[in-house]
C-alpha cells in the first residue's frame, strides 16, 4: 500500500488524476485545490463543469480550512454517523471557482478508509471524489466493472483494493444550514 500511496501522491502533486478506492465506491480524484486538475476530472467523466464534486478531507481541522463556518451539528454528524456521510457546507473558501457551485456550497466527506485518509494526509489537501463512471452511467461495484474509457483517461490507477467488491452504496448526502437545520439530499 505504501508504494501505491507514494505514486498516487506524486501524480496528485503534479496536477494529475487518479482512479482510487474510497470508503464507498471507486472514485476519480485530483487535488481539490487545483483548477486544471478539476477540469480534467470533469472531462474524464463527460460532466458539466457547473455540477459540483464531492471532496474528501482527513479531519474537521482540514474542513475548517475550506469552509467559513462549520456548524456544531456537522461535527456531531461526522463523528456519530455509522455509514459514509457527505455534508454540504455553505460558504466554501480557498477552493477553485470551478469546484464551487454558484450558491457557494461545497460537499465534503471524511472517509473511514485507511488508504484515503493516508493519501489525503500525504497530499496535505482535500482530494476530489466522484464515482469512476461516465456521468449518467451506473456506479461501478468493483474495479473490474470500471469502463476502459475511464481507466485509459486517468493518469494513475491505484492498485490497492482492486480485488474488493464494493457492497456499500454512495454516501448519504446531507445539507447543513447555518441555523443547524439538516436536509437529507441522498440516503
Amino acid at each position: 500500500m505504501q508504494d501505491d500511496l507514494k505514486k498516487a501522491n506524486e501524480v496528485l502533486q503534479k496536477g494529475g488524476t487518479i482512479l482510487y478506492p474510497t470508503d464507498t465506491i471507486w472514485g476519480i480524484g485530483c487535488d481539490a485545490t487545483n483548477p486544471r486538475a478539476i477540469d480534467k476530472v470533469c472531462k474524464i467523466k463527460f460532466r458539466k463543469p457547473q455540477k459540483s464534486l464531492i471532496i474528501l478531507a482527513d479531519s474537521m481541522e482540514m474542513i475548517k480550512e475550506y469552509v467559513k463556518d462549520v456548524p456544531e451539528i456537522a461535527h456531531e454528524l461526522a463523528e456519530s454517523y455509522r455509514d459514509p456521510i457527505t455534508i454540504i457546507y455553505s460558504n466554501a473558501k480557498r477552493l477553485p471557482k470551478n469546484l464551487i457551485p454558484d450558491d457557494g456550497t461545497i460537499a465534503i466527506r471524511i472517509p473511514k478508509d485507511e488508504f484515503c485518509l493516508k493519501l489525503i494526509k500525504m497530499l496535505g489537501k482535500p482530494i476530489t471524489s466522484t464515482s469512476a463512471n461516465v456521468s449518467g452511467e451506473p456506479n461501478p461495484v468493483s474495479f473490474n466493472s470500471i469502463s476502459s474509457k475511464i481507466k485509459e483517461a486517468v493518469d494513475y490507477i491505484c492498485t490497492t483494493n482492486q480485488q474488493r467488491v464494493d457492497t456499500t452504496k454512495p454516501s448519504t448526502i446531507v445539507k447543513v444550514n447555518h441555523d443547524g437545520q439538516i436536509q437529507i439530499l441522498r440516503n
